[in-house]
């Protein structure tokens, strides 16, 4: 059984990092994030355009948490409270016992592992604790360095679930991670 409650909510920490929830004091961030062009070419999103998009953002992401529908962290190094990137496990689907993940991460950050740290510890809430048997996630055919991260933590591409989704599916391919204590 899915363990979906997240009150308190579930702040994770690693070597580097504090996973936390997001607060409307994120706005600007968000906003960076959500504007960024090269945040957003291999995202299907409407970039973000002023910070009330940003501030809506949070409020739609509190909703989901407190509803028990998604997990959402805010990234910040244990050095700095600033937001550098998200990460979340969403489109949870009870049934199947399945979510998908999702991050993204400010450019000035990428490449230094922080993303790596963030998911290793994500993938270990949502088998661990949320009891999850699959974690799924979509990411575009071209995005190499998201490919990558994923490969590195063990997610294989789905071709069955992709023949079953297409079409429709492209320019996204299917990775998926089964919980290795099951």
């Amino acid at each position: 059984m899915l363990h979906l409650s997240f009150d308190p909510f579930p702040g994770l920490v690693t070597e580097r990092l504090i996973l936390r929830r997001l607060s409307p004091g994120d706005a600007q961030e968000i906003f960076l994030i959500r504007s960024d062009e090269s945040v957003n070419e291999f995202i299907d999103r409407s970039p973000a355009t002023t910070l009330e998009d940003a501030m809506n953002f949070i409020e739609k992401i509190d909703s989901g948490i407190n509803a028990s529908q998604s997990m959402y962290w805010a990234i910040q190094l244990k050095t700095d409270p600033t937001l550098v990137g998200t990460i979340c496990l969403w489109n949870i689907e009870k049934e199947k016992q399945q979510a998908e993940i999702g991050f993204e991460l400010r450019p000035a950050f990428q490449g230094k592992g922080i993303m790596q740290e963030a998911v290793e510890m994500v993938i270990q809430f949502g088998f661990d604790t949320m009891q999850l048997q699959m974690i799924i996630a979509f990411p575009q055919f071209n995005n190499k360095r998201s490919l990558r991260l994923l490969a590195k933590n063990d997610f294989s591409r789905n071709l069955q679930l992709e023949q079953e989704m297409s079409p429709g599916l492209d320019p996204y391919v299917i990775y998926t991670l089964s919980n290795p204590n099951t």
